[in-house]
């Protein structure tokens, strides 16, 4: 980790009575890093503060699904970003069998689903109605994909589920998975250049809805067992036959023995919380400003000792 900036060490050292106390554990707290820009900075955001306080960090790179069974087995400590849409089903899964805490959701609201930037619109105007979209299919087609729309979907560890959209739907689009967050964006401004219509996966918060002005296409609405039971949703035949939900939670997960081992360091957990323009700005430092992680997490904490020095006072 770079030298910790004077406002975090000043922050932390006001709050003397939340110093790590003398039954914390001296073994690292493990902080998993996913393959998106909010999540990795957010968790060297919270690993600076813990390791200023005084605790061994450990990053290690994990997959976005099956963490949630490394939290409940304790080899990972605690998960900075559940999001509902992507990663609900994982999250609820691990807390069904135990060893998993739901610490607190996050004041942020996320949406995650296909999304257009508007002068997609200009071309197919019936949108954000998916049907719209579907009969406008041709305008996204591609060598690849023949006389059928190009749908560009996020990673496959990310679970999004566009091809089961598809069929379930029956839409005339071909599903193709991004091999990371960055081809997404890739995707978006070499369209931009030639004002080429474009469907993607994306989310919010996050930093390209200032960037790109865009809408997420509408869906049949969201309803629980969408997912589970082919009898919700439009399509008695088939799951994912309705759109994620609009307004889904962000999360903070944990694993249950992390308050006795680290009782200092699961009180600041328990106060952390992010809102949609703080995520899209820590995403923004690394996607725009081209910043390394842990350089855009000390920016951030310099730049919001409003934001965390409640959390660890």
């Amino acid at each position: 980790m770079k030298k910790m900036t004077k406002a975090l060490t000043a922050g932390v050292l006001a709050c003397a009575p939340f110093a790590v106390m003398a039954e914390d554990s001296s073994d690292p707290i493990v902080i998993p890093i996913h393959n998106w820009s909010s999540q990795i900075v957010m968790s060297n955001v919270v690993g600076q503060i813990l390791e200023e306080q005084g605790h061994a960090v450990e990053y290690v790179t994990t997959d976005s699904q099956a963490v949630y069974e490394s939290i409940r087995l304790g080899d990972v400590t605690f998960e900075l970003e559940v999001w509902e849409g992507a990663f609900g089903a994982s999250f609820r899964a691990a807390m069904e069998k135990g060893g998993i805490v739901d610490v607190r959701d996050h004041d942020a609201v996320t949406r995650e689903d296909w999304w257009y930037p508007m002068w997609t619109k200009d071309a197919c105007p019936g949108l954000p109605d998916w049907e719209a979209l579907n009969d406008c299919a041709a305008l996204f087609a591609t060598a690849e994909t023949g006389d059928m729309g190009r749908y560009l979907d996020g990673p496959v560890d990310w679970l999004k589920h566009g091809q089961e959209r598809v069929e379930s739907l029956g839409m005339d689009f071909v599903v193709v998975n991004a091999g990371s967050a960055a081809a997404l964006w890739a995707e978006i401004g070499a369209a931009e250049a030639e004002r080429r219509p474009v469907v993607v996966f994306n989310w919010t918060p996050n930093f390209a809805e200032a960037v790109w002005p865009g809408e997420f296409v509408e869906f049949p609405e969201w309803e629980d067992g969408c997912d589970t039971d082919p009898a919700v949703g439009p399509n008695p035949d088939a799951l994912y036959d309705c759109g994620n939900p609009a307004t889904g939670y962000l999360k903070i997960a944990a694993w249950e023995g992390m308050e006795a081992k680290w009782p200092s360091a699961y009180a600041v957990l328990e106060q952390i919380n992010f809102t949609n323009p703080q995520i899209a700005e820590m995403a923004k430092l690394v996607d725009i400003d081209e910043m390394e992680p842990d350089e855009a997490a000390e920016v951030w904490l310099e730049a919001n000792p409003d934001v965390w020095s409640s959390w660890v006072n």
